[in-house]
């Protein structure tokens, strides 16, 4: 029996190899079925996001080259395509890979937390689809549990280390609850989304998105209650906006120092935050030295990330060290698991024993003998039985000198030096 984690993720394979790999959510259930028609897989779970692809398998005999064979062949990809990307965990490894996956210690954004909800995505999906039992359940279990945690009793997940976080951490600091504010977000690309979702997670009273395609203002804006505009339309809306985060691909300011100026007379020169986030910058700079404004460009939120980094850094040398503590408590109880059926042959031939004794002493009731006799005779008959078998082979393991047997028995009975 053994445990197997076997994937790849943005750090061995290229984009163009991991989008080959993925598996949609559409095909998962057909997927982890085949998985677990193969002959060796006893249970199996498949992670697939965007940075990685990962088989996580209870097997009874070791088999990984099967399960890259699986994997390659799914995909109609060639074994030796796939190969020069794998990695494989076995056992303890495989355990350890996986907590450090769901703790985000494993992932481009170190301590990000979207991957937790994945993993538990993809546990769901081989728990209907019945791929996973008894062995997979109570790991993922753990896993759910240790990196819970992990978020408890580190700084892991803190500290902001991308773009957009950085900017919401900013504005909370500046603002404290945002339910009260209304955002304008100018663009509509992959920082811009980030920043609408942080400050959606933040509670954010109001948002707005204002972007030169308007459908595609209009599909983000959707996602988070927002509203969308075009950009010519921002001036009309300057003045509601407490919060201003601009990442377009303009080569020109989209906002200028009088358009700003205009606003903040209209909001009676309440303060207004601002991040200019775009190279070449959307905000002109000379906005900057206008009263009530905060503004902040890239470069300033680059000390803020490194800030985060390090306390992240920090963060994730604690959380490797719970790691290695919960792994190991995992371990000893899957390695306690190949006891079970010596331990339960064990009882059953003492149970037979038990059975056998007891029909022979209850027999002498009948037939009229004294009870204290028959007392005497169950219990030295069943002691006989019982160490019979252990006292023939530790007499044969003396005689063949076998001491590290002897030596074993002594701590399975738990004797001392003396005997007793």
């Amino acid at each position: 029996m053994s445990l197997i984690a076997l994937g790849i993720n943005h750090r061995t394979a290229p984009v163009d190899i991991r989008e080959r790999v993925a598996f949609p959510p559409e095909r998962m259930p057909e997927a982890l079925r085949e998985l677990t028609a193969l002959p060796m897989v006893q249970e199996g779970a498949i992670l697939s996001t965007c940075n990685r692809t990962e088989i996580y398998c209870h097997l009874d005999q070791t088999g990984h080259q099967q399960l890259l064979d699986w994997l390659s062949a799914y995909h109609r990809l060639g074994r030796d395509q796939l190969q020069p990307y794998v990695y494989v965990h076995p056992d303890l490894e495989a355990v350890k890979h996986l907590l450090r996956v769901s703790s985000g210690l494993d992932s481009m954004v170190l301590g990000e937390p979207q991957i937790l909800g994945q993993l538990k995505d993809a546990f769901q999906a081989a728990s209907e689809a019945g791929t996973v039992s008894h062995l997979l359940n109570r790991l993922f279990q753990h896993t759910f549990s240790v990196a819970k945690q992990i978020r408890t009793d580190t700084a892991i997940g803190a500290s902001p280390v991308s773009v957009a976080f950085a900017a919401v951490r900013l504005a909370r600091q500046i603002y404290g609850d945002l339910g009260e504010t209304t955002a304008l977000l100018i663009g509509a690309g992959e920082t811009i989304e980030l920043a609408a979702r942080h400050l959606h997670e933040q509670q954010l009273g109001r948002m707005i998105i204002a972007n030169r395609t308007v459908e595609r203002a209009h599909a983000l804006a959707s996602q988070f209650n927002g509203y969308a505009i075009a950009l010519d339309e921002i001036p009309a809306h300057l003045a509601e906006a407490d919060i201003i985060i601009a990442s377009t691909a303009s080569q020109t300011p989209v906002l200028r120092r009088d358009t700003i100026k205009t606003a903040l007379k209209a909001r009676k020169h309440k303060p207004v935050f601002m991040v200019d986030i775009a190279v070449p910058r959307d905000i002109e700079p000379e906005v900057g030295k206008l009263e009530d404004v905060y503004l902040y460009t890239i470069d300033d939120l680059q000390q803020v990330i490194q800030e985060g980094l390090k306390s992240r850094r920090e963060a994730a040398h604690q959380a490797e060290e719970i790691i290695e503590v919960q792994a190991s408590h995992f371990y000893g109880w899957l390695r306690s698991l190949d006891a079970v059926q010596t331990i339960r042959a064990c009882r059953d031939r003492a149970d037979a024993s038990r059975r056998e004794v007891l029909d022979k002493a209850l027999a002498q009731l009948r037939q009229g003998r004294e009870p204290e006799a028959v007392l005497e005779f169950l219990a030295h008959t069943l002691t006989n039985k019982l160490l019979h078998a252990p006292s023939a082979n530790l007499r044969q393991a003396g005689y063949d000198g076998r001491a590290e047997l002897i030596e074993a028995a002594r701590e399975l009975f738990g004797l001392d030096e003396s005997g007793k």
